[in-house]
């Protein structure tokens, strides 16, 4: 008797299964997975405002990712025209990095423990050489920032160039990072992007 029973189950569910894909139930599936893994630009804003307002950035730039990576909040967008990458990680209650770090002496040993802090197996930063201090806005204040360059192993591209800033948002630090190869970063882009987040 129980055999029959799973028999008469294993039909019941094979019948809706087949009712569901007839109704167009795998076009659904194919949608829900694809918006999940491929959001649209609105989405992603959505996600986003957990980091900051990104709605004035213009639209030279796209926003890629926003989404929660490794326990930080973090929206990387793009510079379509030249690559250049940016990055704005909310690192909540964990201190990465902070505006004090980036003003003193051994600011290449503040990175390179920040850098272990958020290691990622797949990416190897090494020999952080600081070029540079400045400062530009973000966030509504002027921050300090420190330009440098550095080998990345595990990819492709080598040599890299860009910055590192800190910005409070609402009295949350917030990790402002530039970068692309060594010989194509712009730090007018930096600025152009950075500037338009509140």
């Amino acid at each position: 008797m129980g055999c029959l029973k799973n028999v008469i189950r294993a039909v019941v569910i094979v019948l809706a299964v087949a009712g569901f894909l007839s109704l167009g139930g795998k076009d659904l599936i194919a949608n829900l997975v694809s918006n999940y893994f491929n959001p649209s630009q609105d989405v992603m804003m959505q996600r986003a405002k957990k980091v900051g307002d990104f709605s004035n950035i213009n639209d030279e730039f796209e926003i890629e990712k926003a989404a929660g990576i490794m326990g930080y909040n973090a929206v990387v967008a793009e510079h379509k025209a030249s690559g250049q990458k940016m990055f704005v990680v909310d690192s909540k209650d964990k201190t990465i990095i902070t505006k004090a770090d980036l003003r003193s002496d051994n600011v290449e040993e503040k990175l390179q423990a920040a850098l272990k802090k958020v290691k990622y197996q797949a990416i190897s930063v090494d020999d952080i050489k600081v070029t540079k201090r400045g400062t530009m806005y973000s966030y509504g204040e002027e921050v300090p920032y420190i330009k440098f360059e550095a080998k990345v192993k595990k990819l492709p591209i080598g040599d890299i160039g860009g910055i590192v800033s800190v910005a409070d948002s609402n009295g949350e630090p917030r990790i402002l990072i530039s970068a692309n190869e060594k010989n194509k970063y712009s730090q007018l882009i930096s600025d152009e992007f950075f500037k338009k987040i509140k």
